[in-house]
């Protein structure tokens, strides 16, 4: 091996490169030229030999990169994406660039990759110097896959969540394949092929999307769960849940090194059985890319030992340690067997560069602003003030409207739009069903998607918003906690994106005060306090309107709005209307508004911050009683409460589309100041730090949910939580009093 400053012709970019290696056999015919021409986007032929030839010099240098800048940090994870180099380097010179993965450890593969094709360059990483010096840094490449790194299509974190890309790419660029590549070890997590089974149920025609598994024996740091099956029950399985075509290459079967074992390193073999095995995985990715592409549900699958090229072998090559750095053995004697020589190096480069039509960071679908219909006036709807409605009626039939505008608005729901009182979605979008039934209104172009599956509901919305359409997802607070891990990524990724998207939008009803005699399963509203702790954030946002006008003002807001996650909390119960829509408007646009000032009282000033509508009810109750006592009360309806922070407390100027409106102090004084603050919640009581932080009364009090019980009435359910006007007037006194 020799050092790359002996290297005169290297490359500028290779600057960085610690070894290099001297030329393959038949180097001078078969990488002579690139095999993707000038002017091309793909290989002509995935049999032609030098095609094959340069794959498998693609996914060397893949894994090359992957463990030196790893080992530059003596930190990332190298051995799961070496076991796919074969798989990604044959989809890239397939032209098949728009690549997904679920596994946030695959991340330094994806950067090699991306800066091959010369994306990185966008951020300033032009050599490989350069890229090692930025991975797992600030400002640098994240550990795991982000959007703010150019040529990437999605953030990639908690296991479970790739699939939902995929599908939402195909969904919206029926014309392209969408590869995702997914591990035997997250094979672990409940959901990923349920819901790619469902969605081919729902979109028969939306096959474009290819999930890619990894099998490589192992997990994070133990033997994958579905190492010990077969090659036809792994196929069987691929097939019982909708993939018609399962193409599985088995590095075992091309193995001439006598490898124990069902998993074997490709690497080890001769060079003319790892172009075999290169020249199976390309043809077979061809043929998986077409079919895909002509409407057969079709999964590929690489099996091969986690670690194949890298530094050791089986789950110890999962991740790097401090320990693990470029001068020790294991590590540089790893890179000196995968070392290219320059040549190979450009060669390699200028494919990957040319593959898909150019760079990812200008050519992939989630670098340019998605088209979407524009909505014009919506159709709100004026309830009277002192009238009583059912919020999330009047939210479906503005839902209704905005889909009727927009044929590509995705709704997903789990539990039952009806059973949420909003049987008008349903009516006017259609549930997607293969089954046609009026009765139901089930129809195959349906827009509403309810896979009875929160990770799946709050998955596809998730990944649509964040390619660039127009989603919601409707949930029952009590079972949103099962999906909201992917809007917690999906948000924070919208927050470092570099183009605008539509907000991901969610609505909540059937708060918990409703749900008396379900009891304490259907009473589950810790979810706000998740959402209030992402407020700080900078991008997201818990709306809790007070009615029916508001409801509709808080969607007409989020309608508006780029780059953030917003969660609507709302009741299905007629309650009374206390707002115009111009005042619903304004308190979603300032965060709060006042919707009962009280006159005389000579005993002090009681202000009422209050979240959530149902809980209103007993509130003007107390104040009722609080004022035959002398006491003058005035009751303002939290709405946005992320509004009401001081510009310090959030991260918001870190934000793509940054949101910087926030209630000055005199407004807030206006509203707030009192002798005493009581801040009320039909929920937790988070969503109202806000309001408690910046208060300048004397006295406050706090008063929220405690527990969820079986009872016959809502006015019991609040009984057991301390909130019905008879709780409320007496914690005011003693307040006062103490």
């Amino acid at each position: 091996m020799t050092a790359p400053q002996e290297h005169a012709t290297a490359p500028a970019f290779c600057t960085g490169i610690d070894h290099f290696g001297a030329p393959w056999p038949e180097f001078a015919t078969l990488a002579a030229e690139p095999a993707i021409a000038e002017g091309a986007s793909a290989i002509t032929d995935s049999n032609d030999p030098r095609a094959i030839y340069q794959t498998l010099l693609g996914a060397d240098a893949l894994r090359y990169l992957t463990l030196q800048v790893c080992g530059a940090k003596g930190s990332g994870h190298p051995g799961g994406f070496a076991s796919s180099a074969e798989a990604h380097s044959a989809l890239l010179m397939l032209g098949h660039t728009n690549i997904l993965t679920e596994v946030g450890h695959h991340a330094p593969g994806f950067y090699s990759a991306l800066f091959l094709d010369r994306s990185l360059e966008d951020m300033g990483i032009h050599t490989v110097a350069d890229m090692r010096n930025r991975f797992r840094e600030r400002e640098g490449l994240l550990g795991h896959l982000s959007g703010a790194i150019p040529g990437v299509l999605a953030p990639a974190g908690p296991l479970g969540q790739g699939q939902h890309f995929a599908m939402a790419g195909a969904l919206l660029h029926p014309d392209k394949l969408f590869p995702v590549t997914l591990g035997d070890g997250g094979m672990g997590e409940p959901y990923p092929l349920s819901a790619m089974m469902h969605f081919l149920t729902a979109y028969p025609r939306s096959t474009n999307f290819l999930p890619v598994l990894v099998w490589n024996g192992y997990s994070q740091e133990h033997h994958a769960m579905v190492s010990t099956w077969d090659n036809e029950r792994m196929a069987g399985y691929w097939r019982a849940h909708g993939f018609r075509e399962v193409i599985l290459v088995d590095a075992k079967a091309f193995d001439d090194a006598g490898q124990d074992g069902a998993y074997v390193d490709s690497t080890a073999f001769s060079l003319d059985r790892r172009l075999a095995f290169a020249r199976a995985v390309l043809q077979g990715l061809d043929r998986a890319a077409r079919c895909a592409l002509d409407g057969i549900p079709t999964a590929f699958i690489i099996k091969q030992l986690k670690g194949s090229g890298v530094h050791t072998l089986g789950a110890k090559a999962h991740n790097l340690y401090p320990a693990d750095t470029l001068d020790q053995p294991h590590i540089y004697q790893a890179l000196q067997r995968r070392a290219l020589p320059p040549a190979a190096w450009d060669l390699v480069r200028t494919n990957f560069s040319r593959a898909g039509g150019g760079p990812g960071s200008r050519t992939l679908v989630t670098e340019s602003r998605l088209p979407i219909p524009e909505l014009g006036q919506l159709p709100m709807q004026a309830f009277a003030v002192g009238d009583k409605a059912v919020p999330a009626t009047a939210f479906g039939a503005l839902v209704a409207a905005v889909g009727r505008a927009d044929p590509r608005l995705l709704v997903t729901n789990a539990d039952g739009n009806e059973a949420s009182a909003m049987k008008g979605i349903n009516e006017a979008l259609g549930i997607r069903h293969p089954t046609t039934d009026p009765l139901y209104h089930q129809r195959p172009d349906g827009q509403v998607y309810e896979p009875l599956n929160e990770d799946a509901c709050a998955g596809l919305a998730a990944a649509v918003a964040l390619f660039g359409g127009r989603a919601l997802w409707l949930s029952y607070e009590s079972f949103a906690i099962n999906g909201w891990p992917i809007v917690q990524t999906v948000t924070q990724a919208m927050a470092e994106l570099r183009r605008p998207t539509p907000s991901l939008v969610t609505l909540f009803t059937a708060g918990a005060l409703e749900q008396g005699r379900n009891g304490w399963t259907h009473q589950r509203p810790e979810i706000e306090n998740y959402v209030a702790a992402q407020m700080r954030n900078g991008n997201v946002f818990a709306l809790f309107p007070s009615d029916a006008n508001m409801i509709q003002a808080a969607y007409e807001w989020a309608l508006g709005s780029r780059n953030k996650g917003i969660a609507i909390f709302a009741s299905k119960s007629p309650l009374p209307v206390y707002t115009t829509l111009d005042q619903a408007r304004e308190a979603i646009e300032q965060g709060a508004i006042c919707i009962y000032e009280g006159s005389g009282g000579t005993r002090g000033t009681l202000v009422f911050a209050v979240t959530g509508d149902m809980v209103l009810l007993p509130v003007f109750e107390a104040k009722d009683r609080l004022e035959a006592e002398g006491y003058r009360v005035r009751i303002v309806a939290v709405a946005n409460p992320r509004r009401l922070y001081r510009p310090r407390d959030l991260a918001w100027q870190t934000c793509a589309e940054a949101d910087g409106g926030f209630m000055g102090d005199a407004q807030f004084a206006a509203l707030f100041d009192g002798d005493l603050l009581c801040a009320v919640s039909g929920g937790p009581g988070a969503p109202l730090e806000p309001v408690l932080l910046r208060s300048r009364a004397p006295k406050r009090e706090l008063l929220a949910w405690q527990r969820g019980e079986t009872t016959a009435t809502v006015g019991e359910l609040m009984a057991v939580n301390g909130l019905t006007a008879g709780d409320i007037a007496s914690r005011v006194q003693e307040a006062l009093e103490g």
